[in-house]
């Protein structure tokens, strides 16, 4: 497992598998270890994927400074590793909420970007609003699951700010295709693997500067793809159509029948929607 140093001297490490040109992905959480991602699916029979451990997840160690772990100072470290590759411009695949880390990199450093791919990104970097009825549309798609009742009146209740330590638990089956046991094994391995504090401070004041963020992006005309899940009341479609028209060359994919982890829903459908976009 190689590593290297950011810019304040933290040890970073990355996984590297399979074949092909570099993928460099970017996990969520925020600040989940990368080992979540797995093999996208099995993007590795196409590209060669880097994942990131970021700063106090999986492999990385823990900075010396809390406060490192803002979205924002984390974009050193993603250009640490990209001079660490050798490489000159970047394919970037992001998911959650390391869409945002995507977004500010991709800002600061238009030039070194060649590809962007959004997997069901979060959307505190650009300023994109997701209103209560957006999530809740959603969630009645999935009116016939037995979970149903429960879980939708659970997110009512967070949507209208009437959330209960409970409340979270209960709408985990709207993330998923699926509500079987790989789905509830994937969600217990989530708290395992993310730094809480390093969550706490991730989005903290200074972090984001949405609309000077989006000026950013507007002038970036690389090729960049927005995929959502049909069934993600996290990241859902009309807000992803909005988050797609950011961008001079953005488009926007809905998977049907996926939540907010496509690849894990559907792999042969999501190895089918990304790789032409993120392939040479």
């Amino acid at each position: 497992m190689p590593t290297f140093a950011a810019p304040d001297g933290t040890r970073l490490a990355y996984h590297a598998s399979g074949d092909g040109p570099p993928l460099i992905c970017l996990p969520g959480g925020p600040m989940r270890d990368s080992a979540y991602l797995g093999t996208l699916g099995g993007l590795t029979a196409h590209r060669r994927l880097i994942r990131l451990d970021l700063r106090g997840t999986g492999a990385s160690d823990a900075p010396a400074d809390p406060a490192s772990y803002r979205c924002d100072r984390l974009v050193g470290d993603v250009e640490a590793l990209r001079e660490e590759l050798g490489l000159d411009r970047l394919e970037l695949l992001a998911h959650s909420a390391g869409a945002n880390l995507a977004a500010l990199y991709t800002a600061r450093h238009p030039d070194r970007v060649s590809r962007l791919t959004l997997v069901t990104p979060s959307v505190y970097a650009v300023g994109v609003q997701i209103t209560a009825e957006d999530r809740l549309g959603v969630a009645r798609l999935r009116g016939s699951e037995p979970w149903f009742g429960p879980a939708f009146a659970a997110l009512e209740n967070i949507t209208a700010g009437r959330a209960t330590p409970d409340s979270w638990q209960a709408i985990s089956p709207f993330a998923h295709a699926r509500w079987d046991e790989t789905a509830r094994a994937f969600d217990e391995a989530d708290a395992k693997g993310t730094n809480a504090e390093a969550a706490a401070a991730y989005a903290t004041e200074g972090a984001f500067a949405p609309t000077d963020t989006r000026a950013a992006l507007a002038a970036f005309t690389s090729p960049v793809l927005v995929l959502a899940g049909e069934f993600d009341i996290s990241a859902p479609p009309r807000a992803m159509a909005e988050y797609a028209g950011l961008f001079p060359n953005g488009e926007l994919v809905v998977q049907s029948g996926a939540g907010h982890m496509p690849w894990l829903d559907d792999a042969e459908r999501f190895g089918a929607l990304v790789l032409p976009v993120s392939s040479p």
